[in-house]
C-alpha cells in the first residue's frame, strides 16, 4: 500500500508532520470501527482493516527512517528484511569512534558534556545524511536509489547509537 496516497501526500522525504497528524485524525474519524457498530460483519471487518492501514501508514510516514524505506519500497527496493551492511569504511571508522566514546562516558570526569557532545555529533551527522537522502529519494534512477539505501542503513546505525546513548544516560542519572 502506498501510504503517501492514503494520506494525500506527494511522495517526498520531507513532509509536514503537523499536516500528517491532521490527516491521520481525519482518516481515523472516517474509518473508525465505532462508526460501523450497526453495520454488517463484513463492513466491520473492513473498518478494522482500514483503521489498521491508517495506523500503519501514520507510523511509517511520521518516522523518517520508515518513511525513507517506504519510499524505496515504492521503487522496488525492500530494506525491511535485508541483512546487507554498510560498506563505507569512513562511516564504519566513525561508528567505531562513537562506540568508543559511548564506552568512555561512564569513566568520564564530565559525563554530561560527553553525552551532550555525542548527542550533537549524532544529530549533525544524521542531518547531513537526511539532506542528502532527501534528494536521492526523489529520483527514479536505480543507482541513486541504491545510494539512498546505503544512507538509510547509516541512519539505522545512527538510531541504534542514539538508543545506546540514551540507555547510558538513563543509567548514569538514575
Amino acid at each position: 500500500m502506498n501510504y503517501f496516497e492514503l494520506f494525500s501526500f506527494t511522495p517526498t522525504y520531507q513532509i509536514d508532520t503537523a499536516l500528517l497528524a491532521e490527516r491521520y485524525r481525519e482518516l481515523q474519524r472516517a474509518v473508525h470501527p465505532d462508526k460501523f457498530a450497526n453495520a454488517s460483519e463484513q463492513d466491520k471487518r473492513i473498518a478494522v482493516q482500514r483503521t489498521a492501514q491508517v495506523n500503519d501508514g501514520f507510523s511509517t510516514l511520521k518516522d523518517p527512517i520508515l518513511r525513507a524505506e517506504h519510499m524505496l519500497s515504492l521503487n522496488g527496493i525492500d530494506l525491511k528484511h535485508e541483512s546487507t551492511t554498510v560498506k563505507d569504511t569512513l562511516f564504519l571508522m566513525q561508528q567505531m569512534e562513537w562506540r568508543e566514546s559511548l564506552e568512555d562516558i561512564s569513566d568520564s570526569s564530565d559525563p554530561d558534556t560527553a553525552i551532550s557532545d555525542l548527542h550533537e555529533s549524532f544529530s549533525d551527522y544524521a542531518k547531513q545524511i537526511a539532506e542528502e537522502l532527501s534528494g536521492l529519494l526523489s529520483s527514479t534512477n536505480e543507482a541513486e536509489l541504491i545510494q539512498a539505501a546505503d544512507l538509510i542503513r547509516k541512519l539505522k546505525f545512527m538510531a541504534k547509537l542514539q538508543i545506546e546513548l540514551e540507555r547510558i544516560e538513563d543509567a548514569l542519572f538514575e
